[in-house]
């Protein structure tokens, strides 16, 4: 079973959305910054295991991230909602990380092993994992 992390709909590529990326530069490169939200499954176990897994995350997984150009990637939990915080350069789409993703094996395994825990959030299509979250506010300068 091929198990996709992000989801490749039209809206998500380009941001074609409103307001759900946001550009900006960091040591003199461009960058987007894209924030994604998931479900855990409401079982203090699974999330304790889950959390406990994430202390050490496979490092085959770990280094698909810098070859998709992901920057920097961060994960918070409340309850049972997480949202992540991504960090990337020109070179990431999430098409080309869906593409890498589901031809590497060792991603494959990793994410079958997270559906144990995880679940779409209401609103997702079916299959989808992290959804992208559309901005709402910025605080202007």
């Amino acid at each position: 079973m091929l198990v996709y992390i992000f989801v490749l709909l039209s809206r998500y590529e380009n941001s074609v959305r409103q307001g759900s990326n946001r550009d900006y530069i960091m040591n003199g490169k461009s960058l987007k910054k894209y924030v994604l939200a998931l479900d855990l499954i409401d079982d203090s176990v699974l999330i304790q295991e889950y959390e406990k897994l994430h202390e050490n995350v496979w490092p085959e997984i770990e280094a698909t991230f810098p070859e998709a150009g992901i920057v920097e990637l961060e994960i918070y939990r409340f309850q049972t909602r997480m949202i992540m915080i991504m960090t990337v350069n020109e070179t990431f789409s999430f098409e080309r990380k869906n593409t890498m993703d589901l031809n590497n094996p060792k991603v494959q395994e990793w994410e079958e092993l997270m559906w144990k825990y995880q679940k779409a959030v209401p609103g997702a299509k079916l299959g989808e994992k992290w959804v992208l979250m559309d901005k709402i506010y910025e605080l202007k300068k």
